[in-house]
């Protein structure tokens, strides 16, 4: 299945226009840190299941420490609640220092730390959950295959190439796929359509 995800920051999405584009699914944020909601989240959510996609979650992590996860987690499913809607697909722990927010609060790189965070979140999230996160993370910060073995975890990759070195359960391979002038992070769901390993656009 071919997907996007999407956020506040992708302002007014033409989910029509996402639709005749040949999406299958999106994956829409609940909100980032211990305490912020994103204000799109239902709408997202409400307009992609009006065009038949498939949707799941993904809650941006400022985590520090695995206490910080699970207040995380429980702010995330809170928001998935309060919103009332129905989620086909996993919601997932994005785990990243997009901003360098970790590396400026002194956070703890090493691979034990980041994966029992990862663990915190799974263990308190009380949903169907994955992690996300890019290749060079997954390579130098996260114990993945620890987490697929311990929680069955779905991983969803970001690689921006034509090939998915991980080859779990979700491959985000661009952030430049463009949809009537507007600009989207593509993913695809491996199934028996869309092989590991195979270039997905063209599948």
């Amino acid at each position: 299945m071919k997907g996007i995800d999407v956020s506040c920051h992708n302002g007014f999405v033409n989910w029509i226009a996402v639709k005749e584009a040949g999406i299958d699914f999106a994956i829409c944020r609940t909100g980032y840190g211990k305490g912020h909601m994103d204000d799109s989240f239902k709408s997202n959510v409400v307009a992609a299941h009006s065009v038949g996609l498939k949707v799941g979650a993904y809650h941006y992590s400022y985590a520090l420490t695995a206490a910080d996860a699970i207040k995380e987690a429980l702010l995330c499913k809170e928001i998935i609640v309060n919103s009332g809607v129905l989620l086909e697909l996993p919601v997932f722990f994005d785990v990243e220092d997009a901003d360098n927010y970790k590396k400026h609060h002194g956070f703890d790189f090493r691979c034990r730390n980041m994966t029992n965070i990862c663990k915190a979140f799974l263990m308190h999230i009380g949903l169907n959950a994955g992690v996300y996160s890019s290749f060079s993370w997954f390579e130098s910060y996260i114990d993945w295959r620890e987490l697929v073995k311990e929680f069955n975890c779905p991983i969803w990759n970001a690689q921006w190439s034509n090939n998915d070195y991980l080859q779990g359960y979700m491959w985000q391979f661009t952030d430049n796929f463009i949809i009537k002038g507007e600009r989207f992070d593509a993913n695809i769901i491996y199934d028996e359509k869309h092989q590991a390993g195979l270039n997905p656009w063209n599948a």
